[in-house]
């Protein structure tokens, strides 16, 4: 699947001047360490509000593709129009005035952006981010299945997701591609569709899509070569690891979502919950 991204880098020239989950290869020297504690829940508490089964299409974890689509509850309620948001567009350009993104994603590549910067790469450019299902039908039907997917079969449709550029050259050797490739996962967000991962994923290589999950899981994934696809199958394995993350600690606990499923949060700290889109829910605690 080529998608229309594909065309978009080349606009942006002229623009401003299988593996599975439990193989792992490190990228750097940077350790983190995945192990199945199954520990006792000491310091937990029971949630006992809500559905769980009403958490699974909800989120930073949905996997979103041809065989699962975006559920309305998936979609982020802080979408904005960057262009208008003075503190989201410094130190890079946009394609047009029209791009939608969440907010919290668009402060996560601002910041991203920032620290690019300060290493001398700083010609990036957006070139899409949120697309509802009526705009993704416009560009299926004009496009079609080569350049672009049904509405509500891309992570578009969630507004975690975004198509990045380079004034440059294209996304594959430009400075900014390269950048990205290597330091994104610290900010959030993962290369969602890899050269070496199209039988997984079923999309071809984009250097410019990048997915917000955020941290550790962007870590995890970018440390152990694992796209979004296999790192929820490592979660569904597992069930219950944890990992350390530049001195921080992360407990993540993979649940099925099933009606008599008994879900356990911190008493204390910070934790967040996404369904994975299919049929778990994934707590994520911060020690």
């Amino acid at each position: 699947m080529k998608k229309w991204g594909l065309l978009i880098c080349i606009i942006l020239i002229g623009y401003m001047v299988a593996r599975s989950p439990a193989s792992f290869l490190q990228k750097d020297e940077m350790s983190i360490e995945i192990q199945d504690t199954r520990v006792s829940h000491a310091g937990y508490t029971v949630s006992v509000t809500g559905n769980i089964q009403d958490q699974v299409h909800k989120g930073n974890l949905l996997l979103v593709n041809s065989s699962y689509p975006v559920h309305p509850e998936g979609v982020r309620t802080d979408i904005v129009n960057v262009a208008q948001q003075d503190d989201l567009v410094r130190g890079y350009g946009l394609l047009d005035q029209n791009i939608l993104l969440s907010r919290e994603v668009a402060q996560a590549f601002q910041k991203m952006i920032e620290a690019a910067g300060e290493e001398g790469v700083r010609y990036f450019l957006i070139s899409s981010g949120y697309r509802d299902l009526a705009k993704q039908d416009e560009l299926y039907r004009e496009k079609g299945s080569d350049y672009a997917l049904p509405a509500g079969h891309s992570e578009h449709n969630l507004g975690l997701s975004l198509d990045i550029g380079s004034a440059l050259t294209t996304m594959d050797e430009a400075p900014e591609g390269a950048w990205l490739e290597k330091n994104a996962w610290k900010y959030g967000f993962i290369l969602r569709y890899p050269k070496d991962k199209v039988s997984i994923t079923g999309i071809q290589y984009e250097p410019w899509h990048f997915r917000y999950v955020g941290l550790p899981h962007s870590a995890v994934m970018y440390k152990n070569n694992l796209v979004l696809e296999q790192y929820l199958d490592l979660l569904k394995e597992k069930e219950d690891i944890m990992v350390e993350v530049e001195g921080e600690k992360y407990h993540i606990r993979y649940y099925l979502a099933a009606q008599d499923t008994t879900v356990y949060i911190p008493e204390q700290g910070e934790y967040e919950i996404s369904g994975d889109n299919m049929d778990g829910v994934i707590v994520t605690v911060k020690e």
